[in-house]
């Protein structure tokens, strides 16, 4: 691999929401920056699992009017996002979202990342091995043309697993599996009429009844449609258990996640035949379309500086060395029946410590998105994309200062 002795300033695990912003946010410091996505493009929830919506953008308020609560590459990629789909901020219920379209994701990635002349790129790439000297961290890369080794100065993990712990061996938490959100799995659908609230609930009442009559299997409970916006393109939305029982789920592991992807595109197949042959509107209706994976919603944590906790979450707590506001409320999804929503009291937004982004002990090192230093119940408001495109922010920024540092200099 021809990059093998290169050396950046900030390398980049994972290009999802959280790796695109700290890129961006490295490469616009100063620091000639690296980012590593396995996928073909970027954007993870958003893009590769069809996630359809940027939740936590915008500030908790009853008022109308959406504002937003981390002003910077969120907002930025928000605006980009509003001119693509001409769709601006939807009130749902108490909490303003932005819907988003997963191709036009990719397009402003991809010209986000190739307008910064300091930030490199490369997809279809794995990192299989993590080892650190005293000035640099080197990464063991897989492509399709073999292995290969970067060098950089400081690195952020957001590859929503905490990766980078399970490769050097540091601390990390995970919940108990009964416990852990349940996964999404969305996939397009595509209508010849469109859909609009009235045939959204008709749908959800025949596939209550197709599971009662024994027609439709049981995971096709909570099956939800959306329109995308665009003529006869709808997302469908399932919330599966992810194993026999909630028991058997386990979100890192290999066969749990082939049973996931197969049971999601099976129940999928069968709704959409089904609804075909038993609703006037989904006559002619067919799935146009999978995502690249099902979405994770929690797996491994990084124990870092400072745990965030769902009780702090709740009281909105501030920090001295907050970067970023939580304002999503904690969504639990540890069935596959909906969520629950825990709202701060008084709408309060919470801070996120710098803290949490720092893995304890380990220098050089910072972590962004869904998988940084937090409890079970505070990853469930700070998971989502909004907030996740903050501390990606954040975490590119600390590490670029980090390498800048007067007593960091040293040669290549």
């Amino acid at each position: 691999m021809k990059r093998s002795a290169e050396v950046f300033d900030v390398a980049i695990i994972g290009g999802g929401s959280a790796g695109i912003a700290a890129a961006l946010a490295a490469a616009r410091e100063g620091a000639r920056t690296l980012l590593v996505e396995r996928q073909g493009y970027l954007g993870g929830m958003g893009t590769a699992s069809l996630v359809h919506t940027f939740c936590g953008l915008y500030l908790l308020r009853d008022e109308p009017g959406a504002v937003f609560a981390n002003p910077g590459i969120a907002s930025e990629i928000a605006t980009r996002m509003i001119a693509a789909t001409g769709l601006g901020p939807a009130r749902m219920g108490r909490l303003d979202v932005l819907p988003q379209h997963p191709v036009e994701f990719v397009r402003i990635a991809d010209e986000l990342v190739l307008a910064e002349p300091l930030l490199d790129l490369l997809l279809h790439t794995q990192v299989t091995g993590i080892s650190r000297d005293a000035d640099h961290w080197e990464l063991a890369l897989a492509a399709s043309a073999g292995p290969g080794q970067v060098r950089a100065r400081a690195l952020v993990d957001a590859s929503g697993d905490a990766m980078v712990a399970m490769l050097l061996g540091a601390r990390s938490s995970m919940i108990d599996a009964p416990r852990l959100q349940r996964p999404a799995y969305v996939f397009g659908v595509h209508s010849q009429r469109l859909l609009d609230d009235a045939a959204r609930l008709q749908t959800a009442g025949l596939i209550v009844e197709g599971v009662r009559g024994g027609d439709l299997p049981v995971d096709a409970l909570g099956l939800a449609f959306r329109s995308s916006g665009r003529a006869g393109e709808n997302f469908g939305t399932l919330d599966l258990t992810g194993g026999a029982t909630a028991a058997d789920y386990d979100p890192l592991d290999a066969s749990c996640l082939t049973r996931l992807e197969t049971t999601g595109r099976l129940t999928a197949c069968k709704v959409v035949a089904w609804l075909g042959a038993n609703s006037e509107f989904w006559k002619g209706a067919y799935v146009s379309h999978w995502p690249i994976h099902a979405g994770v919603r929690e797996s491994r944590r990084w124990i870092g500086e400072y745990v965030l906790t769902g009780e702090e979450v709740a009281a909105g707590r501030r920090f001295a060395d907050e970067i970023a506001q939580a304002t999503w409320p904690m969504e639990f999804r540890e069935t596959a029946r909906g969520p629950k929503l825990r709202y701060p009291e008084g709408n309060r937004a919470a801070g996120i410590p710098l803290r949490c982004l720092k893995p304890a002990g380990i220098e050089g090192l910072y972590v962004a998105g869904r998988c940084i230093s937090t409890d079970h119940d505070a990853q469930a408001s700070i998971r989502v994309m909004g907030t996740c495109f903050a501390t990606g922010e954040a975490a590119g920024r600390a590490a670029a200062e980090w390498v800048s540092r007067p007593e960091r200099a040293t040669p290549t």
